[in-house]
């Protein structure tokens, strides 16, 4: 089964907001309808939808945050496809595709550090935990790229 990455468009859209995760995880994953929104009105926002061979099944969103670093700020896999290796594969795409940008030096992305999966799954891939936001409320975590 193919795990593809594609932007999002009026011709999903619709499918992303209709995405859910599980009622446990709800607490820790931003609204996409929200995310969407957020996209089309701030500049360096960059969403993708996530593709099970011809079906919408998660987003992402990221930021670019400077010249040379781009933050993760949603990654969600729909309640019906997770623990199926699409969250895994999905990631390295898009870490993938940010690296492509030459001037990028770090990717970052957070959590909350109540999250019991999100500290293994990130630093499965080398995120490396850099501590609390300024808010104090979600852990960090950074990819340092070689230069």
């Amino acid at each position: 089964m193919e795990v593809t990455l594609h932007r999002v468009t009026k011709e999903n859209y619709e499918a992303v907001c209709e995405l859910d995760v599980t009622k446990e995880q709800e607490e820790y994953v931003a609204c996409n309808m929200w995310s969407l929104v957020e996209s089309m009105f701030n500049h360096g926002y960059e969403t993708r939808a996530i593709y099970l061979e011809k079906e919408v099944v998660g987003f992402f969103m990221w930021v670019k945050e400077t010249d040379d670093k781009v933050s993760i700020w949603r990654f969600m896999v729909d309640a019906k496809y997770q623990n199926k290796g699409i969250g895994r594969k999905a990631l390295s795409l898009a870490i993938d595709e940010v690296k492509r940008n030459i001037n990028i030096k770090q990717i970052e992305i957070c959590y909350d550090p109540k999250n019991p999966v999100a500290r293994d799954f990130y630093a499965s891939f080398g995120f490396v935990e850099t501590g609390m936001d300024e808010d104090d409320e979600d852990m960090l975590a950074i990819i340092e790229l070689a230069a």
